[in-house]
């Protein structure tokens, strides 16, 4: 119930955010703006202010939404309102309502990026776990433990990394646009700073989710390798380990992290069937040495050994919070940085440099909305911001069907000074339509595919 109270108030919001830029802006160039409607199909409710030319719904099906203008096109206007029709008004009147639809959600995308930024958010602090064996970070000669101070992008100023959310963002920003990354990371002992370069630049981008993370070798915070709860009768409690154990070695190999010992864990198989091993923890401060032999399951990932237990500590925490100014220009920074990857990503599925997996429909929203509001706020509102800025981007696509189409008309408008024709306007928003269509197509069964991997 909460995923469908979380995904139909995203909606909505994001929604009448996208249609009242383009209402206000409709107001302000001096068109009479008819009927602002979120939603389609039969009204559930109407109101028009005393006064005002525009009628507001709410329709049933709340899956977008129209700003219905006078427009001689669609019907005769009288001589004594053709001043107040959208196709009366001049070629840049007719652009910036047109924009301002995709304009409002980057600007709420910045405004909530912005109330994040001054209320402040617990995040991971910036500090490695072990990397994935021969992966590119490993290579780099990381080991883990390590606090990651600044990081720089290809030849880029050096930023500084505020937590490991950061980290993760400018790593994977690096990897979809094929440039190595520069990490300033210092060592646990608190030594003098080191420089190190991962070589993102020949890196496979066609996924972009955790497996580009794996394959870099960073795709979590250190965490201590602490036994958590311990379920009854499995093979932890069987072994003697206990909640507050710190493992320091399994076998013949030392563990740094929880990340580590996660990784040796499920990969503890021969033949199918887990094995046993030496297992040095560390008890109320005394070694302990336990024989643990973990338990080989069937999971979606393939057959893997678990101890039924929880490995792992929590990660250190750090409180990300700016002040006003820096809270809006990071708001801004960041909106400008989703928005600029986003439409790398959509080059790189149109070129096949990108797997069209990473396409998303309302499924998935659903789902992401519904896990982000159980999380609280902060990460809801971070949510809405994500898919506000998506939204913005994609509205802006030069598809005739979308604002970034009609711009599209608007632009050769300026360039030829004449409209496009009626006929050359029919024939490409039927392709508009198409491609659309293909794209929701391929979105909705990607969404299906997930559910069942």
């Amino acid at each position: 119930m909460l995923t469908f109270f979380a995904f139909l108030t995203a909606l909505a919001l994001l929604i009448a955010v996208h249609e009242y830029g383009h209402y206000r802006m409709a107001v302000a160039c001096g068109v009479k703006v008819l009927r602002f409607s979120i939603g389609f199909g039969k009204t559930l409710w109407r109101w028009q202010p005393k006064g005002s030319p525009t009628e507001f719904v709410i329709g049933m099906l709340p899956f977008g939404g129209y700003v219905r203008m006078l427009d001689g096109r669609d019907s005769p206007v009288k001589d004594g309102e053709k001043h107040l029709a959208f196709d009366t008004k001049p070629l840049l009147s007719r652009a910036a309502i047109v924009a301002a639809g995709p304009a409002a959600n980057l600007l709420l995308a910045i405004v909530l990026y912005a109330i994040v930024n001054w209320t402040g958010i617990q995040l991971p602090a910036a500090v490695l776990a072990s990397p994935e064996p021969e992966s590119i970070a490993a290579r780099a000669g990381l080991l883990g433990g390590q606090r990651v101070l600044s990081v720089a992008v290809d030849d880029g100023d050096w930023e500084s990394m505020d937590s490991f959310e950061d980290l993760r963002w400018t790593l994977t920003r690096g990897a979809l646009e094929q440039q190595d990354v520069r990490l300033r990371v210092q060592d646990g002992g608190g030594g003098a700073p080191q420089e190190v370069l991962l070589k993102l630049g020949g890196l496979s981008s066609r996924d972009a989710d955790a497996q580009l993370l794996r394959q870099i070798g960073l795709n979590g915070p250190f965490t201590l390798p602490l036994i958590g709860d311990v379920t009854s009768g499995q093979a932890a409690e069987r072994a003697g380990l206990k909640k507050g154990d710190l493992v320091r070695q399994v076998g013949s190999t030392p563990i740094f992290d929880g990340q580590q010992l996660r990784r040796v864990v499920r990969n503890s198989l021969q033949n199918g069937q887990g094995v046993a091993s030496e297992w040095t923890v560390i008890r109320a401060g005394r070694p302990l040495t336990l024989v643990v032999q973990p338990e080989a399951r069937d999971e979606d990932s393939g057959r893997v050994a678990r101890i039924g237990a929880m490995v792992g500590a929590a990660p250190e925490l750090v409180t990300v919070q700016y002040g006003p100014l820096d809270g809006v220009w990071r708001g801004i920074q960041r909106t400008w940085e989703v928005s600029s990857l986003t439409l790398s990503m959509i080059g790189k599925m149109l070129i096949g440099q990108a797997s069209l997996k990473n396409l998303s429909g309302p499924v998935t929203v659903a789902d992401y909305a519904g896990k982000s509001a159980n999380l609280g706020l902060t990460q809801y509102l971070l949510f809405l911001a994500l898919i506000s800025v998506s939204l913005g981007v994609l509205n802006l696509l030069p598809l005739p069907i979308l604002d970034g189409g009609h711009l599209m008309y608007y632009l050769w408008e300026g360039v030829t000074r004449r409209p496009v024709s009626e006929l050359w306007m029919t024939r490409l928003q039927r392709v508009g339509v198409a491609v659309l269509a293909l794209m929701t197509t391929v979105a909705l069964y990607n969404d299906i595919a997930r559910l069942f991997d």
